[in-house]
C-alpha cells in the first residue's frame, strides 16, 4: 500500500477539480448542452446524459455522428464563453474560506475546462486563482488518465504520495487514484467508489483538508473513513 503521509516535516499540497467541486456549475453547464443540442436539432436532455458521462468530442460522436465535430465543438466553446461572461455561477459552502486559508504554492487546480473560463468563474465569484493551473489544453489526455494529477503535482515540485485531490466525479476520482494520490469525494450525496474519504459537502471537509495540509500525524490510504 502507499502511504497517505511520508517523512515527518515533509509538505503537503492540495488539488482541486473545479466544477462541482469548488464551483457549482451544473445548471450552467445542462443550460450551455441545451442551446447546443437545440441548434443541431437534437433533445437536449438525451444531449445532456451523454454529456455527463463523455468527453465533448465523444459526445458529439454519440448524438451527432454527421455533423463535423470541429464546428460542433467550436459551437459548443462559443456557448460557454457567453456563460462565463453573462451567467450565474456560486462558489461551494466553504470554498472561499479554504482557498483563502492555503498558503501560495500548497495548492493547484486541475481542470476539464479552459483556463480563462475558470479564471473568468472564480472572478465572478471572489475565489483566489493559484500560480497553477492545469486545464484541457495542458495535457493530452484528460482524466481519468493520471497526466492531469501528475502534472500539477510536478508543477508544484510535490511527490504524489504528498498530495490530496479534492473531487466530485468519478474521473476525476480516478485519475487521482491512478495518481497514486490521496482521494477525497464532496458535494455528492453517496461516495465516490474509490475515495478514501467522503464528505456531503466541501464546507464539511474544510477543517479536514487544513489539517491534512498542515498536520504531522500520518494517516494511511487504505483508511476509508466517513468524514464527520
Amino acid at each position: 500500500m502507499i502511504s497517505e503521509s511520508n517523512r515527518p516535516g515533509a509538505m503537503r499540497y492540495v488539488l482541486f477539480d473545479v466544477d462541482g467541486t469548488l464551483i457549482d456549475a451544473v445548471d450552467n453547464q445542462r443550460l450551455v448542452w441545451h442551446m447546443w443540442a437545440e441548434r443541431y436539432g437534437l433533445d437536449p436532455d438525451e444531449v445532456h446524459r451523454v454529456a455527463l458521462r463523455t468527453r465533448p468530442m465523444e459526445t458529439f460522436a454519440q448524438v451527432a455522428p454527421d455533423q463535423d465535430p470541429r464546428e460542433c465543438l467550436a459551437a459548443l466553446h462559443e456557448l460557454e464563453d457567453e456563460d462565463v461572461r453573462s451567467g450565474v455561477y456560486t462558489a461551494f459552502g466553504g470554498a472561499s474560506e479554504l482557498l483563502h486559508a492555503l498558503q501560495p504554492g500548497a495548492w493547484a487546480l486541475v481542470t476539464s475546462n479552459y483556463e480563462h473560463r475558470v479564471r473568468g468563474r472564480f472572478a465572478r465569484t471572489g475565489l483566489p486563482v493559484p500560480k497553477v493551473v492545469v486545464d484541457a489544453a495542458a495535457v493530452a489526455e484528460g482524466k481519468p488518465s493520471p497526466v492531469p494529477y501528475l502534472q500539477a503535482a510536478a508543477q508544484l515540485g510535490a511527490q504524489p504520495e504528498n498530495c490530496l485531490v479534492i473531487e466530485d466525479a468519478p474521473s476525476g476520482v480516478l485519475s487521482g487514484l491512478r495518481a497514486g494520490m490521496t482521494v477525497w469525494g464532496v458535494n455528492t450525496p453517496v461516495a465516490v467508489e474509490g475515495v478514501h474519504r467522503h464528505f456531503g459537502s466541501l464546507r464539511e471537509a474544510v477543517r479536514d483538508i487544513l489539517a491534512f495540509v498542515s498536520g504531522p500525524r500520518p494517516h494511511r490510504l487504505e483508511e476509508a473513513t466517513t468524514g464527520e
